[in-house]
Formats: structure tokens, sequence, C-alpha cells
């Protein structure tokens, strides 16, 4: 049975399926966070689940902590659709998917970069017309040196396989 966030998914990259399955525009999913801040790193670990499996048409880039600094690669690979994947502040149990439209951003908090995500997705909007989708996924803890905990790591790997049902050809 498919999951609330799968379902969500599907949804959102309706409108685009035809593009990156037929070889056109492809799909770009952007992993957000810092490795060395416990959860914060759920962006970043889905991103390199992904690219360990090579999709078809599906580029999954590691934005760290400043995703900005994969913009010049996003408008090269000029995606029909940008999937932004972090960990985010949404008053949720820790360890909850929610997929955000780029419009509502600005609900959920994402606090471990100095670029505001609404920012980066108006202008990744604007330079290269593709939509944009954002993951945010609850996080326990973000303080340095923590391990992940075991709900955000279970949302991680759930993260992963949706994206990879939803997008594999």
């Amino acid at each position: 049975m498919p999951t609330p966030l799968r379902l969500a998914l599907k949804k959102a990259l309706e409108a685009d399926r035809l593009s990156w399955r037929a070889g056109g525009r492809p799909v770009v999913v952007l992993g957000v966070g810092s490795e060395l801040r416990a959860d914060d790193a759920a962006g970043v670990r889905v991103a390199a689940e992904l690219a360990r499996d090579s999709l078809p048409g599906v580029h999954a880039l590691d934005g760290g902590s400043a995703p900005e600094n994969c913009t010049a690669e996003i408008r090269q690979l000029a995606p029909s659709h940008l999937i932004i994947v972090d960990s985010a502040h949404m008053q949720e149990s820790p360890g909850a998917v929610r997929l955000i439209e780029s419009a509502d951003i600005s609900g959920a908090s994402f606090g471990t970069h100095s670029l505001p995500l609404s920012v980066l997705a108006d202008y990744i909007q604007r330079e290269i017309g593709c939509r944009v989708t954002v993951i945010g996924i609850q996080p326990l803890s973000i303080e340095f040196g923590e391990g992940m905990s075991p709900e955000v790591s279970a949302a991680v790997r759930e993260t992963a396989l949706a994206l990879k049902e939803c997008l594999a050809p």
C-alpha cells in the first residue's frame, strides 16, 4: 500500500513525468544538511542513497550546508523538477516526513544553512523554469557530534525508497 509520502510525490511529479521518463529534462534531487550535526544530515544521506542507484534521468546532488553552491550545476542540468531534501522543524514527531511545495516553504524552519531555502527555490524557479518541491524530515537533534537518531535514520530510508519508486523508469 502506498504511503502518504509516495502518494504526494507521485502527484507532485506527475506533470513532469513524461519529460524525464522520455529522456527529456532530468529531475534533480538536492540533499541539504551537515553530517556533523546529527539529524541535520538527513537530506545529504537521502541524496547519497539515490546517487548509489544511478536512476536514468535523475541526478542526486549533495548540497551540504551551502546548497546555493550547487546552483551552477543545477542550471547546467536544466531539470524539469528540483526536489530538495532537508531536515526541517515542522512541529512534528522526530522522523516525520512531509512534502512541502515551494510556496509553503516558509511554514517550516530550515536552520543550519545561511541562505533560506525559499530564496534558493525562487531563484531556481526563475532561472530554469522548473518546479521545486521540498521534502522536510523532522529532526530530533541537530547538535554537533551526535549520531543520527533511529527515527530520522528510518525516515531517510523511507524517503530514499519512496523517491526511488517514484523516479524509477
